[in-house]
């Protein structure tokens, strides 16, 4: 029995010093301390308004409402879910925002929780669901706006348009601002929107013509995920700009307050985004946010997305699916493959990881020539040698067996509810509190479940997920050390 023990706390410490290994990006020290919480809500929880709760695909942590006593840490942040139950085609799903109460017991990095106690760190409580609503206070949607473009009216641009005349939104990022007002981007334009805190929408920002989807020369939002009875979009992918569904998926503020920065989830069409293997050079665009009503294009840059090869040795691209500012230079970027996990046929990801974004030494392309749909940067994946991308470092590797295994998680068979989810989209940052350990931060990472349950219900009525599926939301919180950050 001695030597069992000695085993395993020689076994744990291994575990503690790999990830508490820096990840050295331009020569500073970024640390992982590992997995200290995991937590979930109910995958059949319905929403304040009645309808299917609809897991993460943005986050933003209430950072001043953030406290510490003895029992533990206890705050609120806001969730927000995408386009709705869409599996076989968009609904006339009401874009909306959740409010969620946290309760943040942690263990210490590399200690395992009590047994019966392994998914229990996280206490996430529904506390309140608001709509989103155009700028009228017109109900928006989540149809696919096939044909749709509303036309531009005083600062407002086009924007994309459902069969209804509803503004169509498949919201992916928030930001939430001091006065209550938010950031939130989306797919379909791919836009940035400002909505006020009661959820009305103020301003948008288009992004540069490369990024606008084209069709037949024209503008066209759609994402070839037509609503009940509605035809497929004529060509099925745009021509240039982003590809479907592959929209403005992260977002994040500088911790100053003075930038937003906006990443797409993969290269535009013209660069290699037509095809999962060679998609590699998506863009990072970075604003002026002194100005919120009008977001000014400050700097751009070609972010490289990790490649791998999948089980048949087929080259894939990592989407990104959020990140996390650190500074105007430097972010945390969550990647993952696709088609793998919980609720899914395939049971094991190959890649989800976060990395550290360096923009120090890249090439800023803002307001230049790539900026134009007709001059693509990195024709069929291969980037223009003018330009150096951005460097990456990995952090964080949310496949990690040694760490979820501390908290009863796996990635991979059996297919189970402790198999990871498919879609991790969702992540924000919130200090320890810890006098001692002023660089410390917890770093919540959140899945889209993509509404899936075998008791739904939304638009009026209720569903089942395909193949049985029912998968729950689920929050995983890191212990990280990050450089000092600059704070307004």
């Amino acid at each position: 029995m001695k030597h069992l023990n000695r085993t395993v706390s020689l076994g744990v410490a291994l575990a503690l010093f790999t990830a508490l290994t820096p990840a050295l990006a331009d020569g500073v020290a970024y640390v992982n301390k590992g997995l200290v919480g995991v937590g979930r809500i109910p995958a059949n929880l319905k929403d304040k308004l009645g309808e299917t709760f609809g897991s993460g695909s943005g986050m933003s942590i209430d950072v001043k409402g953030w406290t510490h006593d003895a029992t533990g840490y206890k705050g609120s942040l806001w969730l927000l879910p995408d386009r709705g139950y869409n599996v076989v085609g968009t609904t006339d799903y009401r874009p909306r925002l959740n409010t969620i109460s946290i309760e943040l017991a942690p263990v210490e990095p590399g200690a395992a929780p009590a047994a019966g106690q392994e998914q229990s760190g996280v206490k996430a409580t529904l506390a309140d669901t608001m709509l989103l609503t155009d700028d009228k206070g017109a109900d928006a949607t989540g149809l696919d706006p096939l044909n749709g473009v509303r036309p531009a009216a005083g600062d407002m641009p086009i924007l994309p348009q459902a069969d209804n005349g509803k503004l169509a939104l498949d919201n992916e990022a928030i930001v939430r601002l001091s006065d209550g007002s938010m950031f939130i981007s989306d797919e379909y334009g791919p836009n940035i929107y400002r909505f006020s805190a009661d959820g009305h929408l103020m301003s948008a920002t288009q992004p540069p013509a490369a990024l606008v989807p084209m069709r037949h020369g024209t503008p066209n939002f759609a994402s070839d995920n037509p609503g009940p009875g509605a035809a497929e979009p004529d060509p099925k992918d745009p021509e240039t700009g982003r590809q479907n569904n592959q929209g403005l998926e992260g977002m994040a503020m500088t911790p100053d307050g003075k930038f937003l920065i906006a990443v797409l989830q993969s290269a535009p069409r013209q660069d290699g985004g037509d095809s999962g293997s060679t998609r590699q050079n998506t863009r990072a665009l970075v604003y002026d946010a002194s100005d919120l009503a009008h977001l000014k294009l400050a700097h751009e840059y070609i972010v490289p997305l990790p490649v791998f090869k999948d089980a048949k040795d087929k080259t894939k691209v990592a989407a990104q699916s959020e990140i996390v500012a650190l500074s105007d230079k430097t972010f945390l970027m969550l990647t993952r493959d696709s088609g793998n996990g919980q609720g899914l046929k395939g049971d094991e990801s190959l890649l989800r990881k976060i990395n550290v974004v360096d923009l120090s030494a890249a090439t800023d392309i803002a307001g230049g020539p790539f900026d134009a749909a007709d001059k693509p940067v990195a024709p069929k994946g291969v980037l223009d040698p003018s330009v150096t991308p951005a460097k990456l470092t990995p952090f964080i590797d949310l496949n990690d067996k040694a760490e979820l295994g501390r908290f009863g998680l796996h990635n991979g068979k059996p297919n189970d509810k402790n198999n990871l989810s498919e879609k991790w989209e969702a992540m924000s940052l919130v200090s320890v509190l810890d006098p001692k350990l002023p660089n410390d931060y917890f770093l919540f990472v959140a899945n889209d479940n993509d509404f899936m349950t075998q008791d739904g219900f939304q638009v009026g009525a209720p569903y089942k997920a395909e193949d049985g599926a029912d998968v729950d939301t689920m929050f995983l919180v890191y212990q990280v050390t990050l450089p000092s950050l600059a704070t307004n």
